[in-house]
């Protein structure tokens, strides 16, 4: 199902700031050559990850799922002197292309990559959250986000990612092991009430959801 007009998606990246020109190389890289290629979030998406993070000006950020570096680049922008960034990357082939991206980045300094399973890294960093974003597999979003609430600070902003999946969610009957996963997920924000929420229609569904 398309979401959006991509006459819409067109203009509004044309009246869109532009993003670092390493991103670029990184989307057209991963367009070129990545069989997941729609999992990056692109440029209007991504300078909205980058205005949201130079609004909050958090000192740690927690993302869950690195895929190209993409987004991680964009979140970095946002961080205060001092402050870094760990993102969690399972794929080991994903995980060195982001590496490299971070090494060229004036914003790798900041970015600690961890390889592995999120569920078991996450616990083990001691840290308080200003601004978490998860973006990897979706039966894995209610075990991160109950992960991550009680490590967020009072303020702090929590971005879930393809939170419509692909318009399957608006089905009558939703179908498919991921597609549950995100409903449930949804509904699991929903009834939430130590948190603020609302789910933007950019691209895919970005849950923004914010601590009491």
């Amino acid at each position: 199902m398309e979401l959006v007009n991509p006459l819409a998606q067109t203009y509004a990246e044309h009246f869109s700031s532009k993003l670092d020109p390493l991103l670029e190389e990184i989307a057209a890289y991963t367009a070129a050559h990545h069989p997941e290629a729609h999992m990056l979030s692109g440029p209007l998406q991504g300078k909205l990850l980058e205005m949201m993070s130079q609004l909050l000006q958090p000192r740690r950020i927690l993302e869950v799922g690195t895929f190209m570096g993409y987004s991680a680049l964009c979140l970095a922008a946002g961080l205060v002197d001092g402050g870094v960034l760990h993102t969690i990357e399972l794929r080991d082939e994903d995980a060195d292309r982001a590496e490299g991206y971070f090494r060229r980045s004036n914003r790798g300094d900041r970015i600690i990559l961890h390889r592995g399973n999120a569920l078991a890294i996450i616990p083990a960093l001691d840290e308080v959250w200003d601004l978490v974003f998860i973006d990897a597999d979706k039966p894995g979003y209610i075990d991160y986000y109950e992960m991550v609430v009680p490590r967020l600070r009072s303020g702090g902003l929590i971005m879930a990612d393809n939170v419509l999946f692909h318009g399957q969610v608006l089905e009558s009957t939703v179908t498919g092991k991921s597609a549950k996963a995100i409903q449930a997920f949804n509904e699991r924000v929903e009834a939430d009430h130590r948190v603020e929420k609302v789910l933007v229609t950019v691209r895919d569904g970005l849950f923004f959801i914010r601590k009491k």
